[in-house]
């Protein structure tokens, strides 16, 4: 485990450097925003799509995968919301602690660290994560606060969702990159290279994005908000485990890159739509500082135990 915490560690240290930076207010709140955008819309979104146009779909889907990481992500999600149930939320609060369970940093910090950790051949299941998260859960959360609010389902709703997803630059540089795939036609030289210049500042934008970002959070409600880290961080890559090692036996190598996905800290968009929808913002946050602090060892050692 040590050798791998040592190679986690210089990922973390750039999150610590964008905390200091943030906390000092040497990074104030709008330059972390627009730092944000920047890698979300350009940087992360050229590197998810270099990738995806150098793979062929047989690359990255695998049903066992796909139906590993979801029965393990929806049985985790369904302890989040359970739970709160039972401490008396009502359904949007309990969907948000249900997203917070169950939804990990996989775009800003799962693609350029798991990648670089575990080799080019962990892309496409990384991918296929990033893909579920997306499009399942992010529009499961819309369609759960929408439709209790409005206390039903009905057309407008699921046109939120197709419009959120259509507005998502992950999910249009992955859709464009497997067009650009399917046509068999090599992506041209200087704009393969023009893309990994780009994608090159995806790792240390979105590292140093997420501490400074971490920044402006909050510890409150410590509590609930340990526990829902307890669960992303360790319910939500056992059930994974179980879900790809025995439920759905599939690749060893790409079951660890799956569970070493599910073992990230909580994801930061996840604050944003608990922000957007008035939902226990100050909850998803502490979970969020909680959950990404704890990872520097967690996610050593799931990594470790998956490469063995």
């Amino acid at each position: 485990m040590l050798a791998i915490f040592l190679q986690t560690l210089p990922f973390f240290a750039l999150i610590a450097v964008g905390y200091g930076a943030g906390k000092t207010g040497f990074f104030t709140e709008e330059a972390t925003a627009y730092l944000t955008k920047f890698v979300f819309y350009f940087a992360l979104s050229a590197m998810i799509f270099r990738f995806s146009a150098n793979l062929s779909l047989a690359e990255i889907f695998d049903w066992r995968i796909a139906a590993g990481y979801l029965w393990g992500t929806a049985f985790v999600y369904g302890i989040g919301m359970a739970v709160g149930f039972l401490r008396g939320m009502n359904t949007e609060t309990a969907a948000f602690e249900g997203q917070v369970a169950a939804i990990g940093n996989t775009g800003f910090l799962g693609v350029p660290m798991l990648a670089l950790l575990m080799g080019q051949d962990a892309v496409g299941p990384i991918i296929l994560v990033l893909t579920i998260d997306l499009v399942v859960f992010s529009s499961l959360i819309v369609i759960l606060v929408v439709g209790s609010r409005e206390g039903r389902m009905s057309l407008g709703i699921f046109k939120t969702v197709g419009i959120g997803l259509l507005k998502n630059p992950m999910i249009v540089s992955i859709v464009g990159g497997f067009m650009v795939s399917a046509t068999g036609v090599p992506i041209p030289e200087p704009v393969n290279q023009f893309l990994s210049i780009l994608g090159a500042a995806a790792t240390p934008g979105a590292l140093f994005a997420i501490g400074a970002s971490l920044a402006s959070k909050s510890a409150e409600r410590l509590t609930i908000a340990g526990w829902l880290s307890f669960c992303k961080l360790v319910i939500h890559p056992a059930l994974v485990a179980v879900g790809v090692y025995f439920l759905f036996p599939a690749d060893p190598y790409k079951a660890g890159v799956v569970v070493a996905a599910a073992s990230l800290p909580v994801a930061g968009n996840v604050f944003i739509l608990a922000q957007h929808y008035k939902v226990a913002p100050q909850r998803v946050s502490a979970a969020i500082l909680i959950s990404t602090t704890i990872s520097i060892v967690t996610v050593s050692f799931v990594i470790s135990q998956v490469l063995v």
